[in-house]
């Protein structure tokens, strides 16, 4: 295979033709978003024929040549296959012009979904992160995360009944300490919200045993992704998608319903086994290769020329709360994700 063949982007779609983009995800720990192995979730959607994709992944293999029976992003990013990363993100490569990647920062999705259970404002999200963040210190920037996800994870570990006393203790503290910072106006609103704290949990006890859980990323980021493709135009796209437990019948269906309810024209949302399917261990190294490029950036150890090859991939809907890594990777920081409830 000739090792520089442009693969080019894929044909286009016949008018009321279903577009089906076929997806991933990398960095997933469910609910557990301040004390998992990554800073970032990251869901990757590929719109390229399954040939040609099989064409990619045959091209991949002769440039690396790994006795490995699956790939994953892992072999690109080593540092001796670090021309066949480049090879695969450039113009030219296989994904140019034909995928699109959408990236959570887990720490501002946990605040953005505490200002939505505590506040009911999610425009309140990007003010209370920046107060978290640049005010607070490390060790009391984690504890506060810390219980904050454990307040809004459907299944804590906690005893019933503490979960809510424990946050406000500690929220009540951070209080008294920056009481006179940039910080203190963000943390008394919050500091109001305690009714509202209680009814959720209430709410986690006593609701139905099918939950759609507000802390996981990958729910809404299936419907951001299934929005991107669609576009304005309302296209109508099927995404196929790499099997996962989270994903049960009634999970599925709470996505094509949000989706549809949003404006989004998804057809439907399709399980398969991604070594099955070419196209989505594509998107799996895509995936991969974002929420570690991402991550990298946000913890000040960045690689700038990784960072622009995956720009112009980066969906600027992405859930995003970092100034300084939102203008490298080329998005705002205002966007609040798909809201989930039930």
């Amino acid at each position: 295979m000739d090792p520089h063949q442009d693969f080019g982007a894929p044909p286009g779609d016949g008018d009321g033709a279903v577009r089906e983009i076929a997806c991933d995800e990398s960095g997933s720990d469910g609910e557990n978003l301040t004390g998992g192995n990554t800073d970032v979730f990251a869901h990757a959607g590929v719109h390229v024929p399954a040939a040609d994709a099989a064409r990619a992944l045959e091209e991949i293999r002769d440039r690396i040549r790994s006795p490995a029976t699956e790939y994953k992003a892992t072999h690109l990013l080593r540092e001796k296959h670090r021309a066949v990363l480049e090879w695969f993100l450039a113009p030219g490569g296989p994904l140019h012009g034909a995928a699109r990647v959408h990236l959570t920062e887990k720490s501002f999705f946990v605040v953005d979904r505490l200002a939505g259970v505590l506040l009911d404002d999610p425009g309140a999200a990007a003010e209370l992160y920046r107060a978290v963040r640049e005010v607070l210190g490390a060790e009391d920037r984690q504890r506060f995360l810390s219980r904050a996800n454990q307040l809004l994870r459907t299944r804590n570990g906690a005893e019933p009944g503490s979960s809510v006393p424990w946050f406000f203790e500690t929220l009540d503290g951070l209080r008294r300490a920056h009481s006179g910072t940039d910080a203190g106006p963000a943390l008394e609103r919050l500091a109001e919200g305690r009714g509202r704290a209680e009814a959720y949990r209430a709410g986690l006890l006593d609701g139905p045993a099918v939950r759609i859980p507000v802390l996981n990323p990958l729910l809404p980021a299936i419907v951001a992704t299934a929005a991107y493709w669609s576009g304005p135009e309302r296209r109508p796209v099927r995404l196929v998608h790499d099997r996962q437990n989270l994903l049960t019948p009634e999970r599925v269906a709470w996505i094509e319903e949000t989706a549809r309810r949003s404006g989004v024209a998804l057809a439907e949302l399709r399980l398969v086994v991604a070594r099955d399917d070419p196209r989505v261990q594509l998107a799996d190294f895509l995936a991969g290769i974002a929420r570690k490029a991402a991550g990298d950036a946000l913890r000040g150890d960045g690689d700038p020329d990784l960072t622009a090859l995956l720009r112009p991939y980066v969906d600027p809907a992405s859930v995003w709360g970092d100034g300084r890594t939102a203008a490298t990777l080329g998005l705002s920081v205002t966007h609040s994700s798909v809201r989930e409830g039930g």
